[in-house]
């Protein structure tokens, strides 16, 4: 039994766009494995950009900074 986990910053990922990722990681490890998709679990865990961090900084404080300094 496949597990996969997907896990994003909660930035707006659609119910449509989650759907598209659950589809796409099962077929993907249908395809490439020959993993039945009627057994393959596929989670989407959305993270607070505040709890996700990136050298030394919350993702948070990364998105105030102007693009030229990321």
């Amino acid at each position: 039994m496949p597990y996969v986990n997907i896990r994003v910053t909660n930035e707006g990922v659609t119910a449509a766009q989650k759907l598209e990722l659950i589809e796409g990681a099962t077929d993907l490890l249908s395809r490439v494995l020959g993993k039945d998709p009627a057994t393959t679990v596929v989670i989407i865990d959305e993270v607070e950009t505040d709890n996700w961090g990136l050298n030394r900084e919350s993702i948070t404080m990364r998105r105030r900074r102007p693009k030229s300094a990321v």
